[in-house]
Formats: structure tokens, C-alpha cells, sequence
């Protein structure tokens, strides 16, 4: 596994950004499951590896990680292929990726947890969702969409002609809503639908929904 771990849920939509990450640069690595239901996540050894009790945390020779787009960051620099990066080393495209990972972060990924917890988890959980946290998570939605729409007339990626990792940190979210009502927001948007299909079909992303399967069987 070339000493590379990470602890994690597959429950945890930034554990699976980090495995899809994994996947997609070929690299083997040991998934030790961190039992949120049960606390794991804040036992005092894995408070020692993240003091913020949160995962996932990467072990990658000996050092430790923790805060997924950081080390969604760092493993694409590092592990990037010639030709197939996720992430540019021209520091003017750089900044473009950066700019487009801030927005996945603060103004796409907010509303979009407010509406997989409303729609999908409270159901499972056999409660009923809040009408009125639905209505505003799906207009704060709207509008970050209508910019994703706007871009993609722009270039097929939101950060460029080729998918990088922007695109990437938009799965476990995107996977989800797709399997809420609130997946017309996704479908009634020409450009976001087609860029919603074409990275929700990647060889990666399969892997790891594989890898949930196996874990619930």
C-alpha cells in the first residue's frame, strides 16, 4: 500500500472526495472505517491524528493529513501524470482552480448538505423534512447553478477544458442530489446536467461507489 491510509467513513461525502482523488491517480492505499455513529472520531487517538475530530484523515509515509481539500491538493501535485494532472502548475491556471474550488467549498457544497440532510437523511431516519429549509437551500442552490450554467458555455469543466479537481470535489454531493427531488435543479440546467452525467460516470467515481456497495452488503 506504499504506507498510504486513509481513516474515514463512506458515509462522509469529503472521505469520498479524498478515495475518488485516490482512484483516480492509480494509488494503492489501506481504508481504516472510523465508526462516526459509535464516536471513533473523537476517541483520543484520533484526536491525536486530527484535533478537530473530523474525517477523513491521509497517511501518506509517515505524515498525516487532515481537511479534504488539502489533501486533495497536495495528492494532485504530487501524484499528477504528465498530461492527465487534475491540478495545473502554470501558477495564472492555478489561480483559476483555486478560484472555482473556494466556490464548490463555500457557496455550492452549503446548500447542497442542506438539502441531502432534508431530503435523504431525515426520511431514512423517518422524519420529515423541513419545507421551509428546502425551499431556501433550493433557491441558494438556484442561483450557484445559474453561475455553474453560465460558466460551462464557457469551457466543458468549471475550471478548464479538462476535468480537474474542482470537478472532483462536486461527487459525493452531486451523487446525492441526483437521488432527491432536488435533482431538477441539476436537470433543468442544460450545461450542469451534462457535466453532472459526465463526471458521475468516471471509472473513479464507480470505484468508489463500489466500495460503499461492498461495505453495506
Amino acid at each position: 500500500m506504499a504506507g498510504r491510509r486513509v481513516y474515514g467513513s463512506l458515509k462522509s461525502p469529503a472521505t469520498l472526495k479524498v478515495l475518488v482523488n485516490l482512484f483516480e491517480h492509480d494509488l494503492d492505499f489501506e481504508f481504516v472505517s472510523v465508526d462516526l455513529d459509535n464516536g471513533e472520531h473523537k476517541n483520543k487517538h484520533f484526536l491525536s491524528m486530527n484535533p478537530f475530530g473530523q474525517v477523513p484523515v491521509y497517511e501518506d509515509r509517515g505524515i498525516k493529513q487532515f481537511e479534504s481539500r488539502a489533501i486533495i491538493r497536495c495528492m494532485a501535485h504530487e501524484y499528477g501524470k504528465k498530461g492527465e494532472e487534475l491540478i495545473y502548475w502554470d501558477a495564472k491556471k492555478q489561480a483559476v482552480v483555486a478560484n472555482w474550488i473556494d466556490v464548490e467549498d463555500h457557496h455550492f457544497e452549503p446548500p447542497a448538505l442542506k438539502l441531502i440532510s432534508e431530503l435523504l437523511v431525515k426520511p431514512k431516519k423517518s422524519f420529515t423534512p423541513d419545507e421551509g429549509i428546502v425551499a431556501e437551500a433550493e433557491a441558494e442552490l438556484a442561483k450557484v447553478l445559474d453561475v455553474y450554467e453560465a460558466r460551462l458555455e464557457k469551457s466543458k469543466y468549471l475550471a478548464s477544458e479538462k476535468y480537474t479537481i474542482v470537478d472532483l470535489l462536486h461527487l459525493p454531493n452531486l451523487q446525492s442530489l441526483m437521488g432527491t427531488p432536488a435533482k431538477k435543479l441539476i436537470e433543468s440546467r442544460p450545461r450542469v446536467s451534462s457535466w453532472c452525467s459526465d463526471i458521475l460516470a468516471r471509472p473513479a467515481w464507480a470505484k468508489v461507489l463500489d466500495m460503499q456497495k461492498k461495505a453495506q452488503a
